[in-house]
């Protein structure tokens, strides 16, 4: 199936990593014909990501975006509308983990965990239907949630909390706005071959070894996977899915 997201413009948060899972997602859109928007805190690095699209003769832009900041958001839709016309698709990637037993966890490290990965995730949602149904053409929303937000994982009671929220955010509103034709989803990786995951290896070869063996596939995921699932979502072959929850784990969680 050929994925045609011609004429499609496409805002993606969390982007500045080139192996990270926002610029996958650009990357994957971007080869389907969209334009793109990339975010994320480090502008010069997300800067780069966007003249890397630019290069391939992609229309790109980027800007430097802290996704707790509500007048951020609205700043962003504007810069987007000033420079492709309109917004079809945006994908909520930003994101941090905290790890912490909650024994161990402080009333801060709560509050920048669910700040970063749920409140962010519905400001960006917010302004993004209220253009959508200005619009009046519909749109796609793609909300990265993990494994973590379908089963408790141990050491991850903050972070868990924060992705189980993005999926029953992104199912309600997906309800709220089904009749304007804008369609809400989550995608649920799994362990994902990512920079992050890479330095977490190094240091302990040993919990690797056991993390894969863990996985029925027998390996971690690619950037590219989760990129694939968030390239269908935003299109119109996926134009009757909305409300869903989408696992990208090799079957972890199918154990």
């Amino acid at each position: 199936m050929m994925i045609d997201l011609r004429g499609k413009v496409a805002v993606v948060t969390g982007a500045a990593s080139a192996n990270g899972l926002g610029f996958a997602a650009a990357l994957k859109m971007a080869g389907q014909g969209a334009s793109l928007y990339l975010t994320d805190l480090d502008s010069a690095a997300v800067a780069t990501r966007a003249e890397e699209l630019r290069a391939q003769g992609v229309p790109a832009q980027s800007m430097a975006q802290d996704v707790t900041d509500e007048a951020g958001w609205a700043a962003l839709i504007d810069a987007v509308v000033a420079a492709f016309g309109k917004i079809d698709i945006l994908v909520n990637n930003a994101g941090i983990a905290v790890l912490r037993a909650m024994s161990d966890m402080t009333s801060a490290d709560w509050h920048k965990q669910i700040s970063v990965n749920l409140d962010s995730v519905y400001l960006g949602t917010k302004v993004a239907v209220d253009q959508m149904r200005a619009q009046g053409h519909g749109g796609s929303i793609v909300n990265l949630s993990s494994i973590a937000g379908l089963v408790g994982v141990q050491g991850t009671a903050a972070y868990a909390a924060s992705k189980g929220g993005v999926r029953l955010f992104s199912k309600s509103v997906a309800l709220e706005t089904a009749r304007d034709n804008i369609r809400v989803n989550t995608v649920h990786p799994g362990m994902i071959w990512t920079d992050m995951q890479k330095v977490a290896i190094a240091d302990n070869k040993d919990v690797f070894d056991q993390i894969v063996a863990a996985i029925p596939m027998g390996r971690m995921g690619e950037p590219s996977d989760i990129g694939s699932m968030v390239a269908f979502l935003a299109s119109d072959d996926a134009r009757y899915i909305t409300g869903c929850e989408f696992v990208v784990d090799g079957g972890m969680v199918a154990q």
